[in-house]
């Protein structure tokens, strides 16, 4: 992969932006097609590395499949061909290879499932086998997982012959991406019941019928975060659907408390503005329990504008492509602002684990970022740009949820050139 230099020569930051579909919207519509009795379109599908292998590998149905660094698309399919004929070996990428998928294999094995493990317990690669006979149809799960577990587990289970109830333990992780499967499984017909931390969905059929993807706010969220850095900004962000049932819209939330302003333009275009005189608020405190994909990208707006930071909700991100955490503190370090857990003995009442974001930015020299595989790593930093001249490495790991970024970067003024 290619290193890049990124640079803004500062000035109002204006233009229009057309995003992409939604990698985790995509993603679903791809295994509730493949699960349908008849086909259909999915229009303004993601064209993430992500949806493609997903994709690639639904079509290929039998023998290795290797998803790469595809999380999403390992436990999708780990549910998908669990109880579908044939067998499969389903691997992954070194990084998904130290990614634990133990949870769901247990809760599939509890269901009927023949799945055995290559190499390491509770790890990739898995041997996935003809399913036994489903004779069970309840499972238990800890709610904080990664919901991408529960949702593999709810897309199949209106095929199960017994439907499934699921029942989390514990506090519930990323709720809102649960949610966006129920929705979506909705738009297909598919009834569910959800009464406390049990969820509820019988044998049943998904209706066919033509689906529209809405854009992703996940990575609209780093054009929130340039706005902020910005003096002025107004930048036109279109493909995104308003109200959203992505939980990641949150982010118009927080970019307010750095004087960014969001209207609705239509049924799917923002205008996101920053006005000249608009100021950060001086500490920002936030729970991301329902919103992880977006705390890095809050964590490089607190150092762009100097502001002060206290989190909660950070547990999965030490579980995704990187143990995001340790690689933010390293990389914001570069810059001058440091990310450290808060000693338990100075937030007593509340026991989740807490962060905290303090530092002054260092806008001499040319830091040179690492991305460590991570496209959100990539692009949560590129921001920082706005303020003094970066160097993102392997750039190119954008092509998992957001292949265009670069290129649009470049359409906001921002050079974008060979390191």
């Amino acid at each position: 992969m290619s290193d890049l230099r990124l640079l803004h020569k500062g000035g109002p930051i204006v233009g229009k932006i057309v995003l992409g579909g939604s990698k985790s919207i995509t993603n679903r519509a791809y295994i509730i097609r493949a699960l349908c009795q008849q086909t259909f379109d999915i229009s303004n599908a993601s064209d993430s590395d992500d949806s493609q292998s997903l994709l690639r590998l639904l079509n290929q149905k039998e023998g290795v499949l290797d998803a790469g660094h595809a999380g999403t698309t390992f436990r999708f399919l780990t549910a998908f061909f669990a109880f579908q004929p044939g067998s499969q070996l389903l691997t992954g990428s070194e990084r998904m290879q130290q990614r634990p998928i133990g949870p769901l294999v247990d809760a599939l094995r509890q269901l009927g499932a023949h799945i055995e493990y290559v190499n390491n317990e509770g790890y990739p690669p898995i041997q996935i086998g003809e399913a036994k006979t489903i004779t069970d149809h309840k499972v238990s799960l800890p709610g904080d997982v990664s919901s991408q577990f529960i949702s593999a587990l709810l897309l199949v289970a209106p095929s199960l012959d017994n439907g499934l109830e699921i029942t989390f333990t514990g506090e519930l992780v990323s709720a809102p991406y649960l949610q966006m499967t129920l929705d979506i499984m909705g738009q297909f017909g598919v009834k569910s019941e959800l009464k406390g931390n049990t969820i509820t969905v019988r044998k049943q059929d998904y209706h066919s019928q033509d689906f529209v993807v809405e854009a992703d706010w996940s990575s609209a969220s780093y054009f929130f975060s340039i706005a902020a850095l910005a003096e002025e900004a107004a930048i036109t962000l279109k493909g995104l659907f308003v109200p959203s049932m992505q939980g990641d819209s949150a982010i118009a939330d927080i970019a307010r408390s750095f004087g960014v302003s969001t209207k609705i333009v239509d049924a799917n275009t923002i205008l996101i503005t920053k006005a000249k005189e608009a100021t950060a608020l001086p500490l920002l405190e936030y729970d991301f329990l329902r919103q992880p994909d977006i705390a890095q990208t809050v964590f490089a707006m607190c150092a762009g504008k100097g502001v002060n930071g206290l989190f909660t909700g950070l547990q999965t991100l030490k579980i995704k492509e990187t143990d995001r955490i340790r690689a933010m503190q390293t990389e914001l370090a570069k810059v001058g602002f440091f990310l450290s857990k808060v000693p338990q003995k100075f937030h007593q009442k509340d026991l989740r684990e807490m962060y905290m974001i303090e530092g002054q930015l260092l806008t001499e020299g040319i830091p040179a970022f690492d991305t460590y595989h991570d496209h959100r790593m990539a692009m949560s930093l590129a921001p920082l740009a706005r303020l003094m001249p970066i160097i993102i490495k392997d750039a190119e790991v954008v092509t998992k949820s957001y292949p265009n970024f670069w290129q649009d970067l470049k359409h906001l003024g921002f050079q974008v050139l060979e390191a």
